[in-house]
């Protein structure tokens, strides 16, 4: 995992460099989602802004538009929810993977070597190029599936 400073002067080098400017909203969504352990719809972020920093004025447009810059640049990661949106996590982590409740939205991360090994043997047996990869595999938490028993 790479440190807070070090994801601030990438900002501002990417900023800069996209003559923008390096703005105290900007660099709270990328805190927030930096302080934050999980992932987080924009409107989630913007709460947790608001509670850390009241009067920082940071707009929910800012927080989405700051989201896709990050996302851009692989500052952010994000994992695709359907009609229910995404929801974002800081970047630059070590690679892994989802497992997704569909009942209480919980998203578990996990690596796994043979899982990998295998991606790479299928890219490999049909002579693809991977650069990248994500993987998520939705069902129901153990906590959802014991709630659901003791309501039998």
């Amino acid at each position: 995992m790479v440190d807070y400073p070090f994801l601030v002067e990438e900002l501002k080098r990417i900023l800069k460099e996209k003559q923008l400017k390096f703005t105290r909203q900007r660099e709270l969504v990328l805190k927030a989602l930096f302080d934050n352990e999980g992932h987080f719809s924009p409107e989630e972020l913007h709460r947790l802004i608001l509670e850390s920093a009241p009067d920082s004025k940071v707009g929910i447009a800012t927080v989405y538009r700051t989201l896709t810059l990050l996302e851009e640049e692989g500052l952010a990661d994000s994992i695709s929810f359907g009609k229910e949106g995404k929801r974002y996590e800081i970047g630059l982590k070590k690679h892994h993977d989802h497992l997704i409740c569909l009942r209480c939205g919980k998203i578990i991360e996990f690596f796994d070597e043979t899982i990998e090994k295998q991606q790479e043997e299928v890219a490999r047996k049909f002579d693809f190029q991977m650069t990248d990869h994500a993987m998520k595999i939705i069902g129901i938490c153990k906590e959802c599936r014991e709630q659901e028993k003791k309501k039998k």
